[in-house]
């Protein structure tokens, strides 16, 4: 086998090792799969081993689940071939059944991250020990990249911990830290870092039992089943909870919670059976498909650098100046300091400054109080940032971040005074989110070292940044703004320079078409409701509050200045206008289109004055009230991909990775899509461009697909099809 090497010691316990030649992480590759059996007939038939121990060779962890490239093009290779794609899932659901039937007590050794596939293995095993190490999570995160757990986690997780614990769990797809783990009964043991071997082995030397609980006569699931009192209420409940949690836009959540409902109900291994053949009907949707893609292989190609230029020499950024201590600039500085980076933050006011670093210092803390990390990790994070007003300090940085306010006169200062520190080859980045790069760049001496690092509130959970290249921007700023977000641990897309650059221009459209509602007549609860309703995380009228209202207005204001008598007034401007000269600047003083100082927050009485409702009740019921919920959606997600066009068309984007992934992860574009690239290719071009020309007329130009679209429409092409990234590489 080259994925597990056996060692049998002088008892008669197998230590099994789990070691995935040529990678970092284990993960359940094809030929993993495809070993297991063969492992477990030598556990069986070897007289000599009395007992197994399931561990990790690699450092970084027991198992990050299932290779989903491989798995996913191997059930789909059969053409649509059920019973071939069938046995393909079985294979590992197969495997895990024949282990813990074996015979002999099997304990897995957890001494890294387990998720997915890989919590699922040793689920499989009869003993789980953990050890006690803050970087370790347990879980099932299947749902997050539109599938569910495969390999028995809906079977063994629900018989372990009860149905609605389960479902919860798995519905959300978190994970567990080692203690926890324990606290929910999904581990039987925490140990010290590098006990869990001998912890393992000697459950088995103490008369370890080699019969699941499930398997045991008279076995009971926690809680109850569907036909026990409590048991049913969990059903009922939870198919109201998770219809309200997915709109009904991911076939994943309905498909888990009927094959736990059926899978209960019987023997495992018919459950077993039950979930396999849930899992390929949910494999076979659009909106799996369409995840998997983009959530989990363009995001693995992108995080390792796939738009990185080729031939500049990698760079590895030790000293890195944030400049603004505010929110954002507070927050860069703490992803920083976690990633090891010696920061400068600078402000105006040794206050400012000391107040930016306390952000750090609250987050930090609070990692320790949970136990993810020891204080003197926490007192060595902390002392790579220094608060200051000195510019002297930025002297032998490798990057400064600038991340003052949106006005082009403080950062063209900002960028002097800076420049003036910084060595030959050093970085400069501007983390605007609307202000053109190459207009910033004017006020450099060195714009061929001017970059746009455009990072998201809050950083330290936001986990995309968008790097935009100025006109002059040269290839080794680029290669260097890359290694430095990998370093620190974000995922990264490259966009080329304009008004918003891609992520702030196409997520406007989200909010503008909210306002363009609300002007419409139409009530701020229902436009929030169906926002949320599309897949996106929030309504726009909640997003407009939590982005914050003055901001609107200021970016207005800016832009206004800069393109006179060009400029064209947004949908709802006016609206926001009055608001913020009435002191409602959103989310962050309590007033905006919502009034935060009551739970829940409610609509402001007020904004029926500036935008009163007189649409929705000829809504009626039935079909036409469903129909008409309906086109509010589409115009909602329509308007957002047709931006996204307009993007690719002008050049702002190329590649179609970045295009799905940067909007899902920066602005929250309905991840149930894959972004809105697959969008528009799933829904094909010919029918795209068809309802965006029907919008048109009833709604105006803002709704105006590109020529482009057009003209692949007649082609009958898709943008993954003519802008692959290997043809773009090529």
């Amino acid at each position: 086998m080259e994925n597990f090497k056996i060692d049998i010691d002088a008892d008669g316990v197998a230590l099994v090792t789990f070691d995935v030649p040529g990678r970092s992480m284990n993960t359940l590759t094809g030929s993993v799969i495809a070993e297991i059996p063969t492992l477990v007939e030598k556990i069986k038939s070897d007289d000599a081993i009395k007992g197994v121990v399931i561990t990790s060779g690699k450092p970084s962890g027991f198992c990050a689940g299932a290779d989903l490239g491989d798995m996913a093009s191997g059930m789909l290779a059969g053409g649509g071939d059920l019973q071939k794609a069938f046995d393909t899932g079985w294979a590992l659901n197969g495997a895990f059944r024949a282990l813990e039937t074996s015979g002999k007590p099997v304990a897995a050794a957890i001494n890294g991250l387990a998720l997915g596939g890989g919590l699922e293995f040793t689920l499989a095993c009869h003993y789980r020990v953990v050890e006690n190490d803050p970087k370790i999570q347990l879980g099932l995160p299947e749902i997050k990249v539109g599938l569910f757990p495969g390999g028995g986690g809906t079977q063994r997780l629900t018989r372990l911990i009860g149905v609605q614990n389960a479902l919860m769990q798995m519905a959300e797809g978190k994970s567990w830290r080692p203690n926890d783990a324990k606290g929910a009964g999904v581990v039987h043991e925490v140990v010290e870092k590098g006990q869990s071997v001998e912890a393992a082995k000697a459950w088995i030397k103490n008369g370890g039992k080699a019969v699941q609980p499930w398997d045991d006569k008279g076995f009971k699931i926690p809680g109850g089943g569907p036909y026990h009192p409590a048991g049913a209420q969990v059903f009922i409940m939870g198919n109201a909870i998770l219809r309200k949690q997915s709109y009904g836009n991911y076939p994943a959540v309905l498909n888990m919670m009927k094959a736990v409902y059926e899978g209960v109900q019987v023997p495992i291994e018919a459950g077993l059976r039950i979930e396999t053949r849930y899992f390929i009907k949910t494999l076979m949707t659009p909106q799996a498909q369409a995840m998997i893609r983009s959530l989990f292989l363009s995001k693995q190609e992108l995080d390792k650098g796939a738009v990185r230029p080729a031939g500049v020499p990698k760079s590895d950024p030790k000293k890195v100046t944030v400049i603004g201590a505010g929110m954002m600039g507070a927050g860069i500085a703490y992803v920083q300091a976690m990633a090891g980076i010696e920061t400068i933050l600078i402000d105006q006011s040794q206050e400012a400054a000391d107040k930016g670093k306390q952000y750090a210092v609250d987050l930090i803390q609070k990692r320790v109080s949970r136990g993810h990390m020891t204080q003197d990790k926490a007192d060595a994070v902390l002392g790579l940032i220094t608060a200051t007003t000195d510019y002297d300090l930025i002297k032998g940085s490798d990057l400064v971040i600038e991340a003052v306010f949106e006005n082009r006169e403080i950062k063209a200062a900002v960028t002097k005074n800076a420049e003036a520190q910084l060595a030959k080859g050093a970085v400069f980045g501007s983390n605007t989110s609307t202000l053109p790069i190459t207009g910033l760049a004017e006020a450099s001496v060195r714009p061929e070292d001017f970059i746009g690092i455009h990072f998201f509130s809050p950083v330290d959970k936001m986990m995309l940044v968008e790097i935009i290249m100025g006109e002059k921007t040269g290839d080794e700023a680029l290669a260097k703004a890359l290694d430095y977000v990998l370093k620190i641990k974000k995922t990264p897309i490259v966009v080329n320079d304009s008004r918003g650059f891609y992520t702030s221009r196409c997520f406007s459209t989200f909010l503008m078409e909210g306002m363009a509602m609300l002007e419409e007549g139409y009530s701020p609860v229902l436009i929030d409701n169906v926002g949320r309703m599309t897949g996106m995380p929030r309504g726009p009228l909640e997003m407009h509050d939590d982005v914050a209202l003055d901001l609107s207005y200021k970016i207005a204001k800016q832009t206004r200045e800069d393109l006179g008598d060009k400029y064209v007034p947004t949908e709802g401007e006016q609206i926001v206008a009055t608001m913020v000269e009435q002191g409602r600047y959103g989310r962050k003083n309590g007033k905006g289109f919502y009034d935060y100082d009551q739970k829940p927050k409610v609509i402001w009485p007020g904004l029926a004055e500036l935008a009163p409702t007189t649409k929705g009740a000829e809504f009626g019921e039935g079909p036409e009230a469903l129909a008409a919920v309906d086109e509010l959606k589409t115009r909602l997600l329509y308007r957002q991909a047709v931006e996204v066009a307009r993007c690719w068309e002008e050049g702002v984007i190329d590649d179609p990775r970045e295009g799905d992934l940067g909007a899902i992860l920066g602005w929250g574009f309905a991840p149930w899509t894959g972004g809105p690239i697959t969008f528009i290719d799933q829904t094909g071009l010919k029918a795209f461009v068809a309802k965006a020309d029907e919008l048109t007329a009833k709604y105006g130009d803002r709704f105006k697909v590109p020529q482009l679209l057009r003209d692949m429409a007649e082609k009958n092409e898709t943008f993954y099809g003519r802008f692959a990234p290997e043809k773009k590489a090529a």
